[in-house]
């Protein structure tokens, strides 16, 4: 317990990285998914083909590869960013493709009565979807959103390996150093973990319930 309380300060430094790159991640990730989610639904096949693929390409690509990339690619080709930045784009390029799932079966939940009473009375198809199908959309599919933004808070570890002095990380740096009391460090690292996740849970499930009751 010692190497908890000792190391508060280094704890509380890596909570707050990893709920800022939780955060950010999730906030560009959400923008970015719903957009590639009206593609997959667009009337026009280029628009859902560029989707489809974006969807099934990143899915199929572990994590760690996509932060590679932007780690270590992104600067051979002149984009030079921070590692923090890096790992934002990383996270948000990867959870887009699961917000995108989310959101299009939100859209597919909706009944094809609402499209077609918007387009009667003279709605574009953006219209529509912007107005009327994605609020009703929204509802169906925020306890889903919340387990991804969650997956999305643990895959903030992985940026741990790649220079981000997040939770992950500054438990491999304390383990490193207090072999002794490994455990303990792990336990930490877990705590604050939890201190994001099991809110969060519990929002999903208020959020759920409320959007229940606005039915």
């Amino acid at each position: 317990m010692d190497a908890i309380i000792d190391n508060a300060d280094l704890y509380w430094e890596g909570f707050t990285t990893t709920l800022s790159l939780a955060v950010v991640s999730g906030a560009l990730a959400l923008v970015l998914g719903t957009v590639l989610g009206a593609f997959r639904v667009s009337p026009i096949p280029p628009l859902r083909l560029a989707g489809a693929w974006y969807v099934e390409t990143v899915r199929n690509t572990p994590l760690t590869v996509v932060f590679f990339f932007t780690v270590f690619v992104m600067p051979q080709v002149g984009i030079q960013v921070p590692f923090y930045s890096s790992a934002v784009v990383a996270l948000s390029v990867y959870t887009a493709a699961f917000v995108c799932e989310a959101v299009r079966s939100g859209v597919n939940s909706v009944g094809v009565g609402q499209a077609e009473a918007a387009r009667s009375i003279g709605l574009t198809f953006g219209q529509s979807l912007r107005h009327i199908i994605l609020p009703q959309a929204f509802r169906t599919v925020i306890p889903p959103l919340i387990n991804i933004f969650i997956a999305l808070t643990k895959n903030t570890s992985v940026a741990g390996g790649f220079f981000v002095a997040e939770l992950f990380n500054v438990g491999r740096r304390l383990s490193n150093s207090l072999s002794d009391q490994v455990p303990w460090v792990l336990l930490g690292v877990a705590l604050f973990y939890l201190l994001i996740t099991i809110p969060a849970g519990a929002l999903a499930g208020w959020a759920e319930r409320k959007a229940a009751f606005a039915r």
